[in-house]
């Protein structure tokens, strides 16, 4: 049925069309032209299949993050940590009482630059995202016809400083660390483990014979403090090569050990705590090392310059770091390479120089 335009006896207009199910709806208005473009564009959405029912897109926000965070159960804790949290601070203050279907582009845009204006890049990206992702699945669920977040601008992140310590610096922060955890800042130097992964790992997971050490799980605290034991960042679990030196180091650390205790503790014998061991261990040895600033992923930083010094490749450094793609440890490292860059070059002329030179 088309839509129809009439008017009443109390002088306004009554727009009318029926939906895709034969249901009508109506709206009243002061003048007629406004009346006939709104019935025109929804009879219009109707014929094209892209009518959305108005009181879908009435939901507020607040009731629609409910069924967004029941689409997050499978996220690791900290990771929904992070999202409940920019739910709580960021978004429900602003967008909770207002109804899907009512949020503009331009409010969205102006909401992202006061954000910006009051905390980091990084977490102002994420709050958008979370916005963006709840407006997204309510397109996929007809309450919307578009996402009015796609297409917001963010704001640029900033490069984390790296840190390449030597081996020199290594071994004097290592001497500065009390045991067993110079061995952890040995391991975490030469083999680029995050420190969740390091701290994640067991006994029966280093393979003295092979000279490898396989990481099967990651340590992480969520925001309420709870450590959890879950699969790595990428979700892939890798082998790390290990060199001699630390092989012997870690033979001694693990004698007599039961192949499931964690590989590091923390002093009181639970699942080491980054925080706890930065304030308490890492932290002191860095100043008496005198290497601050430093941060223990500084010391993963040390280990793809290390590996890269020693002449691995790219995708070499990929797998060791456990980076889900080479083009992912370039975008991170790249100034690592170069050097390698200028090799291939001085190959390349050795092989064929003569071939072209005047």
């Amino acid at each position: 049925m088309a839509g129809s335009v009439s008017r009443l006896k109390s002088g306004r207009w009554r727009a009318r069309y029926r939906d895709s199910s034969g249901r009508e709806h109506a709206r009243h208005f002061e003048r007629k032209a406004d009346a006939q473009r709104w019935v025109a564009a929804q009879t219009a959405a109707v014929d094209r299949g892209d009518w959305i029912d108005p009181a879908l897109s009435r939901t507020t926000v607040e009731e629609w993050s409910t069924v967004w965070l029941q689409t997050k159960a499978h996220l690791r804790p900290k990771t929904r940590d992070k999202y409940e949290s920019g739910l709580r601070i960021w978004i429900l203050p602003r967008w909770g009482q207002a109804q899907l279907g009512s949020i503009t582009h331009a409010e969205v845009v102006s909401w992202v630059a006061e954000i910006q204006r009051a905390r980091s890049a990084g977490l102002t990206r994420h709050t958008l995202a979370i916005l963006s992702q709840m407006l997204e699945l309510a397109v996929r669920d007809g309450r919307i016809p578009r996402n009015v977040a796609r297409g917001v601008r963010k704001p640029r992140l900033s490069r984390p400083v790296q840190r390449f310590l030597s081996h020199e610096e290594v071994s004097r922060l290592a001497r500065e660390t009390p045991p067993p955890y110079d061995v952890l800042v040995i391991l975490l130097a030469f083999t680029g483990l995050r420190f969740g992964e390091a701290a994640g790992l067991t006994v029966d997971d280093v393979d003295l014979d092979r000279c490898r050490l396989s990481v099967n799980w990651s340590v992480t605290e969520s925001g309420s403090g709870e450590l959890h034991r879950d699969s790595p960042k990428t979700y892939r679990r890798r082998t790390v090569p290990i060199p001699a030196f630390l092989r012997d180091r870690l033979a001694a650390h693990i004698a007599g050990r039961a192949p499931d205790e964690p590989l590091f503790t923390s002093p009181k014998g639970g699942l080491l705590r980054n925080s706890n061991f930065r304030h308490s261990i890492f932290d002191p040895a860095v100043r008496r090392a005198g290497l601050a600033p430093l941060t223990p992923h500084n010391l993963r930083d040390t280990a793809a310059s290390l590996a890269v010094a020693s002449g691995a490749n790219v995708k070499s450094v990929q797998r060791m770091l456990g980076h889900a793609s080479a083009a992912m440890t370039l975008d991170v490292y790249s100034g690592l390479f170069d050097a390698e860059l200028d090799d291939v070059a001085d190959r390349m002329d050795d092989a064929a120089g003569g071939l072209f030179r005047e």
